[in-house]
């Protein structure tokens, strides 16, 4: 487990699709203990519940934030400053900021509330203490605390410019939906050649669980790649029709694209 670089109670603010993964990590971890644990969230929400069976406090009053070291801002990013704002009063001058919202940036932020900021996008696969998250921060100490929120839910990739953010978040944030959204569409095409539809996406999940364990040992994607595309086969056949039409490249390409730029619209 990753050493604290803490002291004090950590404010997770939020609690929709991300903010509740990484409660649920926090929770599976012990990275962060319960006692530890301030959750603001408007609604009931049911992994808010059991952390407050485990000690977490859930929408206290604001005088108990005065004693945060940490505030992960969770909410969506157009509502960020009317969520955020009313709170800095309450919040410590040395408090840390963790925005895991994407395109927003950390000037912005900072600017508004006179407290320092680092950036961090993790995937929701942090509620199974299996994400990867790219973090962004200015300082080694503010690297510190993302690393103590998030080392033991994630894997770390350290990113050195801010504005790789935004890519990072459409290459890892946003990704698991494409690839879930690729693995409909396998279904869909086994299913136009014959196969019943249940028995089209049981295959096709299960193909995108094997991947994925074959991705957890470390090899690499070309390697992973050689080992089923035999030459001559089935497998070798349906790469080269994507790849020679450009489909996979053009499809990969327009996503992170597009994701990239709407998260550029966001910070406008």
């Amino acid at each position: 487990m990753t050493e604290p670089a803490r002291s004090g109670p950590v404010v997770l603010l939020g609690c929709g699709r991300l903010g509740s993964a990484i409660l649920d990590g926090w929770l599976k971890t012990a990275a962060v203990g319960a006692n530890d644990i301030i959750v603001l969230t408007p609604s009931d929400k049911p992994v808010a519940n059991a952390a407050a069976e485990q000690g977490a406090r859930i929408n206290p009053p604001l005088v108990d934030l005065t004693g945060a070291s940490a505030l992960v801002i969770a909410v969506k990013p157009a509502k960020w400053r009317e969520a955020l704002l009313p709170l800095i009063p309450h919040l410590a001058p040395d408090v840390t900021l963790v925005s895991v919202m994407a395109g927003v940036k950390a000037d912005d932020i900072a600017s508004a509330t006179g407290r320092a900021v680092v950036r961090v996008m993790p995937t929701t696969a942090v509620a199974q203490a299996k994400g990867v998250a790219a973090v962004w921060a200015s300082r080694p100490e503010r690297l510190a605390v993302a690393l103590a929120l998030f080392g033991s839910l994630a894997d770390i990739v350290d990113l050195a410019d801010e504005t790789l953010m935004d890519v990072a978040t459409a290459v890892a944030g946003s990704a698991p939906a494409f690839i879930h959204a690729f693995t409909q569409a396998l279904a869909s095409a086994g299913e136009a050649r014959g196969l019943p539809a249940e028995a089209a996406m049981r295959l096709a999940t299960g193909a995108l669980r094997s991947a994925g364990a074959g991705a957890d040992t470390g090899v690499s994607l070309n390697d992973l790649i050689a080992r089923i595309a035999s030459p001559g086969g089935t497998t070798r056949a349906g790469l080269d029709a994507m790849i020679e039409r450009g489909d996979l490249d053009r499809a990969a390409k327009a996503a992170v694209k597009a994701a990239v730029d709407r998260a550029g619209e966001l910070s406008a």
